[in-house]
């Protein structure tokens, strides 16, 4: 990940929402998302930063740590 930036907040991910540079615990150990590849199913092969691999299936819920920048503003849900 390039020009690192922003805050990290905890959000929950699944195989749809991983994203390159969330960091993620796997067994206890922090891992930097470095890429991904679609799997049979609607999983998603991860490759951290460290060269480790992990097989994230559809099913598969995860919280990770991700940069945003504070700077852009979210949008407000209609009352």
């Amino acid at each position: 990940m390039t020009g690192v930036t922003g805050v990290l907040v905890a959000v929950e991910i699944d195989a749809g929402t991983v994203r390159r540079g969330d960091q993620l615990m796997v067994g206890g150990q922090a891992l930097t998302v470095r890429d991904m590849t679609a799997v049979a199913g609607g999983g998603k092969r991860l490759e951290f930063t460290s060269g480790e691999f992990f097989t994230m299936r559809r099913t598969t819920v995860l919280w990770a740590a991700r940069r945003v920048s504070p700077r852009l503003t979210r949008r407000r849900e209609p009352r």
